[in-house]
């Protein structure tokens, strides 16, 4: 999945998810969306990897599933950078729920990208 078909999934998943959950994730506008989606882009370029590798021993603790915690930090993370008014989420569990939804999403979006690309 390219960089901008990751940019607009995550944006519309922001979106979905104020609209899905209106009490518990907070979305201003469209703008404030790709806002986020590109704050959380760099976000997970820079610092995620970091928390990852630092974070190993849980994560194979619990055999991955660490890393929600930290996607949904990330997004705690982008939160605050963007302005909680603008886009923020109601507590830290509906952050993990988002996280969990972005995940599943993007690898349907990602495994569709390369059915189409495959001979087969």
């Amino acid at each position: 999945m390219t960089y901008l078909q990751r940019l607009i999934a995550n944006t519309l998943i922001f979106i979905s998810m104020s609209v899905l959950l209106p009490t518990h994730v907070i979305v201003a506008s469209l703008w404030m969306a790709v806002v986020a989606s590109f704050v959380l882009s760099i976000l997970n370029m820079l610092v995620k990897p970091v928390l990852t590798l630092l974070s190993l021993p849980l994560n194979l603790l619990t055999f991955g599933l660490f890393s929600f915690v930290i996607s949904a930090g990330m997004l705690q993370l982008t939160s605050w950078i963007v302005g909680s008014q603008n886009f923020g989420f109601s507590s830290f569990s509906v952050s993990i729920m988002v996280a969990i939804v972005m995940a599943i999403v993007n690898m349907i979006v990602s495994e569709h990208n390369i059915d189409k690309y495959t001979d087969g």
